[in-house]
């Protein structure tokens, strides 16, 4: 199956993403200041540690969902601080950006 947005590649980004979307304003609001909290400590702690090999791009795929984002194509493109985020954390190491979107899912499914 040809997977057409980058997170579609990823089961966790799209459960966190299918959760974002069902979460009342307020509930979006407070997550996106915390995600852009935890991308800044994480961004932190790897300037700190200094490698050089981190993999920071998840490719083309991803540089053109950025472009869309810029574009406000998409859902979260048009709630200003989910956007942020979204953008802060594309430029995480992949195994960063992937965990992230994994803690959502499974966080959501232990409330549920």
């Amino acid at each position: 199956m040809y997977d057409r947005r980058w997170y579609d590649s990823d089961s966790n980004t799209q459960r966190a993403l299918e959760i974002l979307k069902d979460m009342d304003e307020n509930q979006r609001r407070a997550l996106s200041r915390d995600l852009t909290t935890v991308v800044k400590q994480i961004k932190e702690l790897h300037n700190e540690e200094e490698d050089e090999d981190q993999d920071v791009s998840l490719g083309i795929d991803r540089v053109l969902g950025l472009y869309k984002i810029s574009n406000s194509r998409r859902w979260y493109d048009k709630v200003s601080l989910l956007s942020y985020a979204m953008k802060t954390m594309s430029t995480l190491p992949r195994e960063d950006f992937y965990n992230i979107m994994e803690g959502i899912a499974v966080s959501a499914e232990n409330v549920a």
